[in-house]
């Protein structure tokens, strides 16, 4: 259990740092770092993952929260270490972004999200949003590969 909150925490950790010096240096225009291949671009994004359906903010926070109390109840039932990392990746993910929700403009449960990565042929986005992509990358890879994240005792 100890490794799922550990990767929580420095997920978040690492998103809610990499956010603030975003807000810092960043503006709407692109700062290329590599071409065009990788640019970093300030965006508010109001919606879901790549600003999917920006009217539903709330519901997205709601859902958020929901998130959060399943993963800190079902945590200490985890005895797969791959599972842990996983569970660990998502919850820092949705943490950081409800941050953003909670405690931005324009207000409490519909704040805007801080996107700033950007790469070719794909939505602005951060660190939190990778850490859930990773998190769904590997739930996948384990499921398919048939490990349960809970081991039953016999």
């Amino acid at each position: 259990m100890r490794r799922l909150f550990a990767t929580a925490w420095t997920i978040w950790l690492f998103d809610f740092v990499t956010k603030a010096w975003a807000l810092q240096s960043l503006s709407t225009e692109p700062r290329k770092v590599i071409g065009s291949l990788l640019q970093f671009t300030l965006v508010y994004n109001s919606g879901a993952a790549f600003s999917f359906a920006t009217g539903f903010t709330i519901l997205f926070s709601l859902i958020a929260l929901s998130v959060v109390v399943a993963t800190i109840y079902f945590a200490p039932r985890i005895t797969s270490h791959g599972w842990q990392l996983t569970i660990g990746l998502l919850l820092g993910g949705v943490l950081g972004n409800l941050t953003d929700r909670i405690f931005r403009e324009p207000s409490f449960l519909s704040g805007y999200v801080i996107d700033w990565i950007q790469i070719p042929h794909w939505p602005v986005f951060n660190i939190a949003d990778s850490a859930i992509c990773i998190a769904a990358a590997i739930s996948f890879i384990l499921s398919m590969r048939n490990i349960p994240p809970i081991t039953r005792v016999r």
